[in-house]
């Protein structure tokens, strides 16, 4: 299903069918550096990821992480969506792209457009994001889409410190 377009992608809910790019995505390098190892080494593992996380989270909220893909070719480059995490009080904004695909502006046109989504359309008035302390590209993304840094924060049954960035509307 689409939930977002702009002029160069389609950000739409992620499938089964899409878990030979999540095993993918979830495998490289930038990935496994900043968010981290989630152990998805089989096509098996990619599926149940996403159902157990991003499809889980459409059937009980209507929203989570999205499918990006290039409008030209219909072509999976990234993640892109908002999270309710428990162990957050507002709903982050999370994203993750092929390293192949960064420092093209995907990234920004894809959040901004997730942030106006969440405003306009589910009426969000707080969106927080997250990043380890040496991601500092996007940090930069969550500033450039108009996020403030708060506070440094640990979640639970974690040990890493994360920066914590947030926008009222």
């Amino acid at each position: 299903m689409k939930v977002i377009e702009t002029d160069r992608l389609i950000l739409r809910w992620l499938s089964t069918d899409d878990a030979a790019f999540i095993l993918e995505l979830l495998n490289d390098p930038s990935w496994l550096r900043f968010i981290g190892d989630k152990g998805v080494r089989t096509l098996e593992n990619a599926r149940n990821y996403i159902l157990t996380g991003p499809m889980d989270m459409y059937s009980k909220l209507g929203f989570g992480l999205y499918l990006a893909e290039l409008k030209d070719g219909r072509i999976p480059i990234g993640i892109c969506g908002l999270i309710k995490r428990d162990s957050l009080e507002d709903v982050d904004i999370g994203f993750a792209f092929l390293s192949r695909f960064q420092s093209k502006g995907y990234a920004y046109e894809a959040a901004s457009a997730t942030m106006a989504y969440g405003i306009e359309q589910l009426g969000l008035n707080r969106i927080l994001g997250i990043t380890s302390k040496d991601n500092y590209d996007s940090s930069r993304l969550l500033e450039k889409i108009g996020m403030t840094f708060e506070r440094i924060v640990i979640l639970p049954h974690e040990t890493e410190e994360l920066k914590l960035f947030s926008s009222t509307f």
